[in-house]
């Protein structure tokens, strides 16, 4: 099989390793493609997005990496582009200037009245948001997180959709929600759904386990089995954010996508391809 990751992260951003030692872990590993994805929200940048002042550089040194490395690993420049409506939209228009091979569109701000929540923030933040700007209502939250991501395919031009259940992160630790509720239930039926008739490929994302403990990836066991029921195409990736992180939980992965009924991985080479597993 061909080991591809293209959710990768750097110094760039918020990551704790340069591009090039993430080059090397990932040759160690015997991955045969990667791909960076700087945090983006262009023309604008926040405490953990890609300053602007940095897209150049962050360009020019994978554009380095790929000609240093090229007989031993492809790499491919990309963004993980934040949706926050009205603000920031993954679009290739948007970065045409910085010639992403592809793009990443990820929901983490999720608005309310008067402020938003981050659908990855910490515990104690989460839940005084939904306060504040929820009016306490944690099913509105959640609904509201989903509204976005289907905002996000509506509006968006993109390759890959990132963590489409990112807001599942609240229940690794506490129980913020029940997912066994009829209504987030039917939330990701409808989500579903819509990444069915939008054509973006949905990445198997394994972050949280390397980096927080979780059991599982995004999607969950019930999102991952709407999604095969609406053809929807997946990818494999690791949402590194350090180098020991690059192939985190990867043979794993694929025995649970395997077992969801998939028997095709989709992988970016120069266009969206497809390897049986």
């Amino acid at each position: 099989m061909i080991r591809t990751n293209y959710h990768t992260h750097t110094e760039f951003c918020d990551a704790k390793n340069t591009a090039e030692e993430m080059v090397l872990a990932a040759i160690e590993k015997n991955i045969s493609i990667l791909g960076f994805s700087s945090h983006a929200m262009y023309p604008f940048e926040g405490g953990w997005h890609i300053g602007i002042k940095n897209y150049g550089d962050y360009v020019a040194e994978i554009n380095r990496l790929k000609e240093k490395y090229s007989d031993r690993i492809k790499i491919y420049t990309g963004f993980e582009v934040e949706y926050i409506d009205g603000i920031s939209i993954p679009c290739f228009d948007t970065y045409k200037e910085f010639k992403p091979d592809y793009l990443i569109g990820s929901v983490h701000f999720v608005p309310g009245k008067g402020g938003y929540y981050e659908a990855d923030g910490g515990e104690s933040s989460v839940k005084e948001r939904i306060g504040k700007f929820f009016g306490g209502s944690i099913k509105k939250a959640v609904q509201e997180y989903f509204h976005c991501e289907r905002k996000l395919l509506k509006d968006g031009d993109f390759t890959f959709l990132g963590h489409c259940d990112l807001v599942q992160k609240q229940n690794i630790k506490t129980k913020l929600f029940d997912e066994n509720e009829s209504w987030y239930k039917k939330e990701l039926k409808v989500l579903a759904k819509e990444i069915g008739k939008s054509g973006v490929c949905v990445e198997v994302n394994t972050g949280a386990i390397c980096r927080l403990g979780a059991s599982g990836p995004y999607p969950s066991p019930y999102l991952l089995e709407q999604l095969k029921a609406n053809n929807v195409p997946l990818t494999i990736n690791s949402d590194a954010h350090t180098a020991g992180g690059i192939d985190c939980w990867f043979d794993e992965a694929l025995q649970y996508i395997k077992k969801a009924g998939y028997t095709e991985l989709a992988f970016y080479e120069d266009g969206l391809k497809f390897q049986k597993i």
